[in-house]
């Protein structure tokens, strides 16, 4: 009798064409930038001003004497672009013998590897601020934050007056993720951004609104997923967490609350980001049997934290 431990299958395990979907987070740290973009062909320095505000003048003027004047003056926030990227290289006999649709495949994972490395660059410039606040008591610096030191109302509470009280406007609109970056409204509020593992501590406070209950659901942000007080907050396994940086090495997480203004995002016009394929056969010389064809991807980008006072930053343990 004929069996497959006599004649196997031709192919040894059935092998579906769909491939399976990848994990990726959501990328949000963008979403809340001014973005400006700066011509081609002329710098990679771009330079954001803010006009600075006039103390307030409560002298009464002398009649028919006019007074001295004010001078304006402006701050300037230089931010430098500079080109990321990276490729990957395919042989022609792979191509040849895959049963995958390589080029298609390819094309999507560098498309992933630079949304999450342009993300990246955004978020490690904002979590960088000089407002910062560390859970637990008499807490000074990150490597003091400990198992324990969660956040709590107060802590954001404090964030929110803090920002108030530096006239930091609450934040109207954002970019939107799905047409590039145009900007849609938004009910105002100040934006926190964290992690997963955070944000199962927010929910659990006393106060606390889940979007469920949202009198309107028609400006839920992705990852939005409540707001306290406020405060609308957003997770992302994508947020900031200090590796091996607090007390005994433990991970310290962020909750990076701010307001309009923040910070900005530039890039070269027409340069933020393309996908690059060189075909077999396109190198020439270099590639004398066309055995080489690269995918790839480049990018312009600069962060820049704008104003500091307008983003609120709080370090502490997931338990």
């Amino acid at each position: 009798m004929l069996t497959t431990g006599i004649i196997p299958y031709a192919v040894s395990n059935w092998y579906d064409r769909m491939l399976l979907e990848r994990l990726t987070p959501l990328l949000v740290h963008d979403r809340f930038a001014q973005i400006r973009d700066i011509p081609r062909n002329n710098t990679n320095i771009a330079k954001f001003r803010r006009y600075n505000s006039l103390a307030p003048n409560i002298t009464p003027l002398n009649e028919g004497i006019t007074p001295s004047g004010t001078s304006l003056s402006v701050t300037d926030v230089p931010a430098t672009v500079l080109q990321y990227g990276d490729f990957v290289t395919i042989s022609d006999f792979l191509q040849l013998t895959t049963l995958d649709p390589i080029l298609l495949e390819t094309a999507a994972v560098l498309g992933e590897q630079a949304g999450r490395s342009l993300d990246i660059i955004t978020r490690d410039i904002i979590n960088a601020g000089s407002v910062v606040a560390y859970a637990g008591t008499n807490r000074t610096k990150r490597v003091q934050v400990a198992a324990g030191d969660v956040i709590s109302t107060t802590l954001v509470e404090k964030a929110v007056l803090t920002l108030k009280n530096a006239n930091v406007r609450k934040i109207t609109k954002m970019v939107s993720p799905s047409t590039g970056y145009e900007t849609r409204p938004i009910n105002e509020a100040y934006v926190g951004i964290t992690h997963p593992e955070i944000a199962v501590k927010i929910k659990a406070f006393n106060g606390f609104v889940p979007i469920e209950k949202y009198a309107s659901q028609a400006d839920v942000m992705p990852g939005e997923f409540g707001a306290y007080g406020e405060v609308r907050f957003i997770e992302t396994p994508a947020a900031k967490i200090f590796s091996s940086a607090g007390a005994s090495g433990i991970d310290v997480y962020t909750v990076l609350i701010m307001g309009d203004g923040a910070y900005g995002v530039t890039r070269i016009s027409g340069e933020s980001l393309r996908n690059i394929v060189k075909p077999l056969g396109s190198a020439g010389t270099s590639d004398p049997l066309d055995q080489r064809a690269t995918s790839g991807w480049k990018a312009t980008k600069a962060a820049v934290i704008l104003n500091q006072d307008c983003l609120y930053r709080i370090e502490c343990a997931k338990a």
